[in-house]
């Protein structure tokens, strides 16, 4: 009965006003990481990037004012250093941790470990994920065609470079009311002429060859590609997605303020009020 009437009060001048929600719907994806680069002449691919973090709860209390930020994607590696980590999510208390980056020329071929890790190369060890939040990287391999190996997702860890190299699947989430895929990992690179590992769904970036990796997509957390060649040019690996927070309640309650800093949309339709946080940090208070 108090749930029934809590969005709901009396103001001073006898309308009725409505109050803010104290519980939401949440899904927190954290920045991808970057994907592994490649020296010329390598004949080698680099490990695809580790995804964001992925976490959602359909019935979470909030009140006050807290604190929400949207994680960066981490930049792809180049021939002088290593991929970097993607950047953390946070909505109030819950923090989704960024994925890990590919491994590469500069700063070692093992991946980084982070929320999925990051794919390796050459037969080194890959990144570990976190477990509630995304899975492990893909070990690259160092014999022919010198494939990378992919980036953990939010659903499956990163195949092997003796594989495929393919990026691990992100999960599907229906909270906007669209089944969109989140947290996709990067493909692997491959240093032959080949196919190269594809990006898990979910906004992976698919490796390359004999050119710059592809990026994630933005806003999806996934991870970038990683880049391999055996020609005489440099490659760099693809930048990862950045991460996104959605929140969602009933339309019986009132709109939450959202301070400046955050780059957002709002829509109320079907009954219920989404804030869809993109890019930024900043304060809301319900």
């Amino acid at each position: 009965m108090l749930n029934s009437l809590i969005g709901i009060i009396a103001s001073s001048g006898g309308a009725a006003a409505p109050v803010g929600p104290s519980t939401v719907e949440y899904l927190v994806v954290a920045g991808g990481a970057g994907g592994g680069g490649m020296v010329n002449g390598a004949y080698l691919g680099a490990g695809g990037g580790g995804a964001g973090g992925y976490k959602y709860n359909s019935s979470f209390s909030i009140s006050g004012s807290f604190t929400v930020t949207v994680g960066a994607g981490g930049a792809g590696g180049d021939s002088y250093s290593h991929a970097s980590n993607g950047s953390n999510s946070v909505f109030s208390s819950i923090t989704s941790t960024g994925g890990g980056g590919g491994g590469g020329a500069a700063g070692g071929l093992t991946g980084n470990s982070g929320a999925s890790g990051g794919g390796s190369a050459d037969g080194s060890a890959a990144g570990t994920g976190t477990s509630g939040q995304g899975n492990d990287g893909g070990v690259g391999d160092g014999n022919a065609p010198g494939r990378g190996g992919g980036g953990g997702g939010a659903s499956a860890s990163g195949a092997y470079g003796n594989t495929t190299g393919n990026g691990g699947n992100g999960t599907a989430n229906s909270i906007n009311g669209t089944s969109t895929y989140y947290a996709g990992g990067g493909g692997g690179g491959i240093g032959y002429s080949g196919t190269s590992g594809s990006g898990g769904l979910g906004g992976g970036g698919a490796g390359s060859f004999a050119t710059d990796a592809t990026s994630g997509t933005a806003n999806t957390g996934g991870g970038g590609g990683g880049a391999g060649t055996n020609q005489s040019t440099r490659v760099v690996g693809g930048n990862g997605g950045s991460g996104i927070i959605i929140i969602q309640y009933s339309d019986i309650y009132g709109d939450i303020s959202v301070g400046s800093g955050l780059t957002y949309t709002r829509v109320q339709s079907g009954g219920s009020k989404v804030y869809t946080f993109t890019a930024g940090t900043g304060t809301v208070t319900v």
